[in-house]
């Protein structure tokens, strides 16, 4: 180690030489002291399903530990009757069937949370020293992620039958909410095969995942706007059904304190599965559509009417939205039939105003807030960013750098984009970047459209909204896959600004 300091090589060379050399001291240390009882029991011990095993000898076992890989040398038995061996001393070390023990499980999985599976198992390398392999961390996360599903659905279905009762939470919130959504994540062929989509083909090329998002909220701030609890979230995911996704939210909700708060609130983008599920597990709870979606459906309304309004396309829409934000749903739906429309336009406005029609209830914004309540759900919105996006950057960024990291789809329907094994992020997660702070500033205005700055470049969503690029919309949140621009991309000033008008 001297010499080392004396060559050159730095303080990192011995740090690394006398790590190495304690985890050695230290795995001589752990051997002998597991090897100190080597589990025999007896004869014979019960083998767990009522038959008796017997001993049969002592036999040997490597386990990869904290401090490197260890020999253990303990009593196995075997039961006739049912035709299968067992080593006491396994269960008892948490090893059973297993050989990595709690200790490396847990590392391993905190960093398979953090980072895709092979960068994972080489962070584990890096910061401990400890071998793994990205197919062996993944294993082992993906089963840790079954069993916890497993005891979450297990407590649900218990809540849900009134065999399990949560507990008041300690010092109860005034407010609680359940923010809900769904976004559509694109899947391998395998995944999707015999699911029907939307695209022209009847194939689906994403799979829905479900997400609630349960936060609190027990004041307002100086301009009397409400003001989420600190560290008050907490998210679920699911790819279940609505029925089953159902069950898990109610007894999250229940959890959270939902049969003993003043005032519930169920948020949504106006989804008619949202609303059942809203309705059927809490009848008693205010439902609110987020702001955010009812203004883009007020907009592609004046898109629809555009023809007819000519140059008063702006205020037009200024006027709506202010009806839109007093929740006078009435004002906004006699306003617009005052066009005569026919044919498949007649089609297109009875759908559009269908949506504000059946959510007017839940569209009373004035009133909401008002009572001091949110009326837009972005802490899902953040929890589709987070949670989902999070995911599908596990899920792909591993590719290699040869490969699309969407080989599933049609070349004219993958994503813009770098590789992700270059970039390490998708595509689209800049996008929900943007598209969030847009949201948010959405939100916050009254009213009033003006032409904005959209997403900076490179991002193509900005091109697509500019008519530069084309793309298809890929499920009924309107998420655009885009489409290759050709071999001459559009230049970097390309689609900065538009005139499109949008909400402020």
């Amino acid at each position: 180690m001297a010499a080392s300091l004396a060559g050159g090589e730095g303080i990192e060379a011995a740090e690394l030489a006398i790590r190495a050399g304690l985890t050695s001291l230290g795995r001589g240390v752990l051997e002998d002291l597991l090897t100190a009882d080597a589990g025999y029991r007896g004869p014979r011990i019960g083998c767990g399903t009522g038959h008796q095993a017997e001993f049969v000898s002592y036999r040997s076992k490597t386990v990869d530990t904290v401090l490197g890989p260890v020999t253990v040398n303990r009593a196995w038995y075997h039961c006739a009757a049912c035709g299968h061996g067992l080593a006491p001393r396994d269960a008892e070390l948490g090893v059973a069937g297993e050989t990595m023990p709690p200790g490396l499980a847990k590392m391993a999985a905190m960093a398979a949370e953090a980072v895709p599976f092979t960068r994972g198992a080489g962070l584990v390398g890096a910061l401990a020293g400890i071998t793994l392999t990205g197919k062996r961390l993944g294993r082992h996360a993906e089963a840790d992620g079954r069993a916890a599903a497993a005891v979450i659905e297990a407590g649900a279905a218990a809540i849900a039958a009134r065999t399990l009762v949560p507990l008041p939470p300690a010092g109860l919130p005034d407010k609680l909410y359940i923010a809900i959504d769904g976004t559509g994540v694109p899947m391998r062929a395998a995944e999707t095969e015999g699911r029907p989509g939307k695209g022209e083909d009847g194939k689906a090329r994403t799979r829905e995942v479900k997400l609630a998002c349960a936060f609190t909220q027990t004041s307002l701030d100086e301009d009397g706007h409400p003001i989420r609890d600190p560290d008050s979230s907490s998210y679920l995911a699911t790819f279940a059904p609505a029925a089953g996704f159902g069950t898990l939210m109610a007894a999250e909700a229940r959890r959270r304190g939902a049969g003993h708060v003043r005032q519930l609130t169920i948020l949504g983008d106006g989804a008619h599965w949202i609303w059942n599920l809203a309705s059927q597990h809490f009848p008693e709870a205010t439902q609110i559509v987020d702001l955010y979606h009812a203004r883009e459906h007020l907009h592609d309304l004046g898109k629809l009417l555009a023809f007819m309004l000519g140059d008063q396309h702006g205020d037009w829409l200024a006027e709506r939205s202010g009806e839109l934000d007093d929740g006078d749903i009435p004002a906004l739906l006699s306003a617009a039939r005052q066009f005569s429309l026919a044919g498949i336009k007649a089609g297109e406005l009875d759908t559009a105003l269908g949506y504000f029609e059946t959510n007017a209830p839940r569209m009373r914004y004035k009133h909401f807030r008002s009572c001091g309540l949110f009326v837009g759900s972005g802490a899902v919105e953040a929890g589709c960013k987070a949670v989902i996006g999070q995911m599908l950057r596990h899920a792909l960024v591993g590719a290699r750098r040869d490969r699309h990291p969407h080989p599933a789809l049609p070349a004219s329907q993958r994503p813009l984009g770098r590789n992700l094994a270059a970039t390490g992020q998708p595509a689209w997660s800049g996008l929900t970047r943007h598209l969030t702070k847009a949201r948010t500033q959405t939100i916050q205005a009254s009213t009033g459209y003006r032409p904005v700055t959209y997403i900076p470049v490179p991002h193509p969503k900005i091109w697509y909204h500019a008519g530069i690029v084309s793309g298809q919309r890929y499920n009924d949140k309107g998420e655009v896959l885009y489409h290759r621009p050709g071999p001459n991309p559009p230049a970097r000033h390309q689609g900065r600004r538009h005139d499109t008008l949008r909400p402020a």
